[in-house]
């Protein structure tokens, strides 16, 4: 089966469990996605599907090669791309649907993102040191200290944390709860907060090893 699905990040809400209990949720528009290639072990070395994000986007904004690529499929372009495993017995070809009720409520699912961008920062906020006194006259607030000695090795070692770009990265949070799916709607209510701006695009996977959704 397929394991994973692109989708755009519609933001944050909160709903009702049935005794009551306030629940937050992100809400993400999974799909409708459409597959526009099949990987396989013996021509790429692994078993997968490209998905592409069901969106109108104008072809003259694609590159000859993408149009190309789109026309071999016989998909119409897609905006966004994305690869999700999948297995080898699964009889996947180009111009399949895949739809959000591959996932099913009280599933364990993971998100990738792009994290929001920060700009450059300084080690408090981008590492959390705690920073100097504020009182006495000390002139020592927010700054990193030290950071080599100067006798041996008289350099700074690689990976010392330092102020610099915080953000913009490729984040995954593991193990968030799917509360509620919206077939209808394209919609899934994932407990908790996902990587990313709004409308940014994500990828939903589910865990390795767990159980498929019930047909619909």
């Amino acid at each position: 089966m397929i394991n994973g699905i692109l989708g755009r990040k519609v933001g944050m809400t909160q709903i009702f469990a049935a005794d009551g209990t306030v629940i937050p949720v992100t809400v993400v528009e999974a799909g409708p996605c459409l597959v526009v290639q099949r990987k396989t072990k013996e021509n790429d070395g692994y078993d997968a599907v490209q998905l592409g994000l069901v969106g109108r986007v104008s072809p003259r904004r694609l590159s000859k090669a993408l149009r190309g690529h789109f026309e071999k499929a016989g998909v119409p372009p897609a905006r966004s791309l994305g690869e999700v495993r999948c297995d080898v017995q699964d009889a996947v070809a180009p111009g399949d649907k895949v739809l959000c009720d591959i996932f099913a409520a009280d599933e364990t699912v993971d998100v990738i993102g792009l994290s929001k961008g920060k700009g450059f920062q300084g080690v408090v906020k981008r590492h959390g040191f705690g920073g100097g006194v504020a009182t006495h006259g000390s002139m020592f607030h927010r700054a990193p200290g030290s950071i080599g000695p100067s006798a041996f090795p008289s350099r700074v070692y690689p990976g010392t944390r330092s102020s610099g770009r915080m953000g913009g990265k490729q984040t995954t949070v593991k193990n968030l709860e799917v509360v509620k799916v919206d077939a209808e709607n394209h919609l899934l209510y994932i407990r908790g907060a996902v990587p990313g701006a709004r409308n940014s695009l994500v990828k939903i996977l589910k865990k390795q090893g767990a159980a498929s959704a019930p047909a619909a």
